[in-house]
């Protein structure tokens, strides 16, 4: 299985190979802002599966954990397809919303449920 997550304007890409090996939703208020919605979705792949094509720009900064992350985004169309996780060096997670994929897999975690906006059901709640 191979997926392929693209910026808008398409210059920015990433071919992942493989099943993700966590889909996260996350609440954080971090990620309310990066993305300008109530929570970010990631897949997190190996490294190794991960091929990037593209020019990008990075972000570091830290989270509430403490750990730090990079984000690469493109610097045309300004969107968010990757980042590096330093709690977990080998994985690269990327935008579900990046690969544009509506059949892609739900998450199978939530994160930061204490910043969750009170119109959105939890994810137990959540039916396939």
């Amino acid at each position: 299985m191979q997926r392929e997550a693209t910026c808008s304007c398409g210059k920015l890409r990433a071919l992942c190979r493989g099943e993700p090996k966590l889909v996260s939703l996350c609440h954080c208020i971090a990620c309310q802002k990066r993305t300008g919605t109530p929570y970010g979705i990631a897949a997190f792949f190996s490294k190794e599966n991960v091929q990037i094509t593209g020019p990008y720009k990075s972000y570091k900064r830290s989270s509430d954990s403490g750990f730090g992350l990079v984000f690469h985004f493109c610097g045309e169309c300004g969107s968010t397809v990757f980042w590096e996780p330093s709690r977990m060096p080998n994985l690269i997670a990327v935008g579900v919303g990046s690969f544009g994929e509506s059949s892609f897999p739900k998450p199978s975690q939530e994160v930061h449920t204490e910043c969750r906006h009170s119109w959105v059901a939890p994810l137990d709640d959540l039916r396939d």
